[in-house]
C-alpha cells in the first residue's frame, strides 16, 4: 500500500501568511502542521509517499520535508499544475500509483488518533474504498456521508442546504485502484474541479462497497486563522511535555506543562502552560499565557500574549495584550507609548505593525 498526501492548494482562506509560504508548513506547537500528517503514515507502516506539489509553494516543501528519510520513507514529488480538486490530485498521481491500493492524506488536516485500524478496516473488508467520519454541529460546510445499514456509505453530499446526516468527511481516504476508474468516469462540479465526493458518489453507483469509520477523537482542518488556533490549543493540551532546556533569572516564573528551547532567556518575565517557546527566544518584562505557541529568534519585551502562534523571528514590543492571533515570520507588532487594548491580529511575513 502507498500514501499520497496532499501538499499542493493556494490557502486563500489563511491568507496574508500563505501568500508567502505553503499552508501545510505552518506550525502547531512550533512542528509544521504537515510533520504530523507524516508522522501518522510513518507509523502506519508506509513507505512509499507521493506528495503532491503546487508550482507556488513545491519547491518549499520539497526543502522542507527532503526524501523523508527523518520518516523512513521515500517521498516522491508529483507537480499538479493547478487546483483542480481533490480528485484531479489523484489523477495527477496515477503513474505514482499505479495498481496499488493507498491512502489519501490532506496535509493540512489534523487527527488525534492513528490511521492502522482505517487500513486493517479496508484490507479486511475487500472494499472499494474506506472513509473516515466525523460528527460535526452544522454540517452544511462540508462532504456529508448518508449510511446504511452496518455503516456502509449510500449517498454523498458537498455542502448541502439540507444535510442527511451530522458526519462529515475527514481528510483521510483509502482506496483500491477502482478508484481510477470512477475519476475517468466523473465530469468537473460547477466550480470546475474534479470533486473525490463525485467519485466516491461514482464507486457507490457501481455497487462496489464503500465502507465508513466514524472517528472518536479530535479532528481539525487548519485551513482558516481560528482552525489553526484550535488546533494548536488541542496539540498543546494534548501532547506537550514539559521540557525547560534556556534560561531563567531569579525574577522569572515558570508554571504548568511549558516546552523552552536551547539558547532563550526569560527575563523578568512569566510563562503559564501549556505553552512552547522555540529556540534562542527573549523574553523580557513580559507574560506569556496558555495555548501559545513562540517560533525561534522571537523577542518579546513588556508585552501580554496569550493564545496566539508567532512563528520564527518575530518581534513583539511594549504591546498591552495580543490575544487570538497568528504572526508569520519576522513580523513586528510594537508601539512606543503602550496599547491599552487587545489586538487580535492575523499577519503574514515581514509585516510590521506600530501603533
Amino acid at each position: 500500500m502507498k500514501a499520497l498526501v496532499l501538499s499542493g492548494g493556494q490557502g486563500t482562506r489563511l491568507r496574508p501568511i500563505t501568500s508567502t509560504g505553503a499552508k501545510q508548513l505552518i506550525p502547531v506547537a512550533n512542528r509544521p502542521i504537515l510533520f504530523y500528517v507524516l508522522d501518522n503514515v510513518a507509523r502506519a507502516g508506509l513507505r512509499e509517499v507521493g506528495m503532491i506539489i503546487s508550482p507556488e509553494t513545491g519547491n518549499e516543501i520539497r526543502r522542507v520535508v527532503g526524501s523523508g528519510e527523518r520518516w523512513g520513507m521515500n517521498v516522491e514529488y508529483i507537480l499538479q499544475d493547478r487546483p483542480g480538486g481533490l480528485a484531479h490530485a489523484v489523477k495527477t498521481a496515477r503513474p505514482f500509483l499505479g495498481d496499488s491500493p493507498f491512502v489519501m492524506y490532506l496535509g493540512d488536516n489534523l487527527i488525534g488518533t492513528g490511521i492502522e485500524a482505517f487500513i486493517a478496516k479496508f484490507e479486511s473488508a475487500g472494499c472499494a474504498a474506506v472513509i473516515l467520519l466525523k460528527e460535526v454541529e452544522d454540517a452544511r460546510w462540508f462532504g456529508v456521508a448518508e449510511l446504511g445499514p452496518g455503516g456502509r456509505v449510500v449517498r454523498l453530499l458537498e455542502k448541502p442546504r439540507n444535510p442527511p446526516s451530522n458526519l462529515a468527511l475527514v481528510g483521510v481516504y483509502v482506496f483500491s485502484p477502482q478508484v481510477h476508474a470512477a475519476i475517468d468516469a466523473i465530469r468537473p462540479s460547477a466550480r470546475g474541479e474534479l470533486e473525490i465526493t463525485d467519485a466516491i458518489q461514482q464507486l457507490i453507483d457501481w455497487n462496489l462497497p464503500v465502507e465508513s469509520h466514524v472517528v472518536e477523537g479530535w479532528w481539525l482542518d487548519t485551513g482558516k486563522k481560528d482552525d489553526l488556533l484550535a488546533a494548536n490549543t488541542v496539540v498543546l493540551d494534548q501532547w506537550l511535555k514539559s521540557d525547560n532546556q534556556g534560561e531563567l533569572d531569579s525574577t522569572s516564573q515558570v508554571t504548568g506543562r511549558v516546552k523552552i528551547g536551547k539558547g532563550s532567556r526569560l527575563v523578568n518575565s512569566r510563562i503559564r502552560g501549556p505553552a512552547i517557546v522555540g529556540e534562542n527566544v527573549l523574553i523580557e518584562d513580559s507574560f506569556i499565557g496558555p495555548y501559545s505557541s513562540i517560533g525561534d529568534g522571537t523577542r518579546i519585551r513588556k508585552s501580554v500574549v496569550e493564545h496566539c502562534v508567532v512563528l520564527e523571528n518575530c518581534r513583539i514590543d511594549s504591546i498591552d495584550r495580543l490575544e487570538d492571533s497568528v504572526l508569520g515570520k519576522n513580523v513586528t507588532v510594537a508601539t512606543n507609548h503602550g496599547s491599552h487594548r487587545a489586538l487580535r491580529l492575523l499577519l503574514g511575513d515581514y509585516s510590521a505593525v506600530e501603533l
